[in-house]
């Protein structure tokens, strides 16, 4: 991976830079001709001066150019990158995705499916799910092995109520035989519904949250759901 993330904002940036520079080699370069034709006009036809140094001046200000040409070619190829990045993104929207995450898009009946990683195997895991407030709504045991794990919480609280749709965040508590922490990864699930940039960086919004597309996973189309109408008749949506 970059080690630097090229975003909308920088390539504005550079493309300002860019036209600063071009701005200001035309203007350099108009008072060097001013310069030069003065020199000209004035100096003894017996006694020309040595043209290598005008010579050196123009290759100077020719070679300036042609780097500043090459800056706007390639802000040009930056900036039509990330538009076709803008446009790909579009295509996740309507997919169900995972990403890295501890917070859950929940629509009030869809259960979500949490996966977490463990570092190491661990003696206890217990899932406690958060609402918005902070407030702890559900806490229950989750596997313990080493690696990869899953868990499906059903949208309800530990006494079993249903709980409303909303963005709720998932904590991972794992101890080892001698009651040391054992580390953590979580990766939540959702359906995208939409795209934005946010400080030029592309986000899929999932539920009320804005997820960088860095974060993603991987992506599915949502399973056919049956729905029937008031005669009976089946149909595929």
């Amino acid at each position: 991976m970059a080690s630097a993330i090229t975003t909308i904002d920088t390539v504005v940036q550079q493309q300002q830079k860019t036209t600063t520079g071009v701005a200001s080699l035309a203007k350099d370069f108009d008072q060097f001709l001013t310069l030069l034709t003065t020199q000209l006009q004035n100096q003894d036809p017996l006694s020309p001066m040595d043209t290598n140094q005008f010579t050196q001046q123009l290759v100077s200000f020719a070679g300036v150019e042609q780097q500043i040409n090459s800056n706007q070619k390639l802000d040009s190829l930056v900036q039509m990158q990330l538009s076709n990045a803008f446009s790909a993104s579009l295509g996740y929207v309507g997919l169900d995705v995972s990403y890295l995450s501890n917070e859950i898009a929940y629509d009030g009946t869809t259960p979500a499916t949490i996966n977490y990683a463990l570092e190491s195997t661990a003696r206890t895991v217990t899932v406690n799910i958060l609402d918005e407030s902070g407030s702890l709504v559900y806490s229950g045991p989750g596997k313990t092995v080493s690696g990869k794990n899953a868990f499906v919480w059903d949208g309800k609280s530990t006494g079993g109520a249903p709980l409303p749709e909303g963005t709720y965040t998932v904590r991972i508590d794992a101890l080892d035989d001698t009651d040391g922490i054992v580390g953590s990864s979580t990766v939540v699930s959702g359906r995208v519904r939409g795209v934005e940039t946010q400080q030029g960086i592309i986000h899929l919004l999932i539920g009320e949250r804005a997820v960088p597309m860095a974060n993603i996973l991987n992506a599915a189309i949502p399973p056919e759901e049956k729905l029937t109408d008031a005669q009976g008749t089946t149909t595929i949506q």
